[in-house]
């Protein structure tokens, strides 16, 4: 695909689906009106702000590499035509849903909100077992031997401490 075809794409499922996710589906779960913090410990509202600081950058910097770097999209109809092992891949496997689950537990914790925090935990659980059963195995058949040796040395949800640089 096409560098410019990429990018559209890839900004167009990013308002879409993350923007679903982490934007539309939190907001119709607190209203983003504040409640009582947790545990009426004032301070998970900083921690709050710090997963969303953190998570929102993370996203735009993910998509913007499967698009500039991977040519496709992060949607499953347009991949990558290449392995995008840079950026924050080049730490952890999924940074995209790591971003998005963080946006969203930030958001619980901002709010006050065990809702949306349920929410995170079952987005978590939806996340994985969409990559255990369907991205993995597609990015196995796709990328083969580049794919075995990135995910012998990236994890798939724990960050690594040094970034993989490709080799073994």
């Amino acid at each position: 695909m096409n560098r410019a075809r990429a990018v559209l794409g890839s900004l167009l499922f990013l308002v879409i689906a993350p923007g679903t996710v982490a934007v539309y589906v939190p907001w119709v779960l607190t209203g983003w009106r504040v409640q009582p913090p947790f545990l009426g410990w004032t301070f998970t509202r900083g921690i709050g702000v710090a997963l969303i600081a953190v998570g929102v950058p993370g996203l735009l910097d993910s998509f913007g590499r499967f698009a500039l770097v991977g040519r496709g999209t992060p949607a499953p109809v347009a991949p990558p035509d290449r392995l995008v092992a840079h950026g924050l891949y080049r730490f952890v496997r999924n940074p995209m849903y790591v971003a998005l689950v963080s946006a969203v537990t930030g958001q619980a914790l901002l709010f006050g909100s065990r809702g949306t925090l349920g929410y995170a935990a079952v987005l978590w659980l939806a996340f994985h077992l969409f990559v255990l059963g369907y991205e993995e195995p597609a990015l196995r058949a796709r990328f083969a031997a580049d794919y075995a040796r990135y995910c012998a040395h990236v994890g798939r949800w724990l960050p690594r401490l040094t970034p993989y640089d490709g080799g073994g």
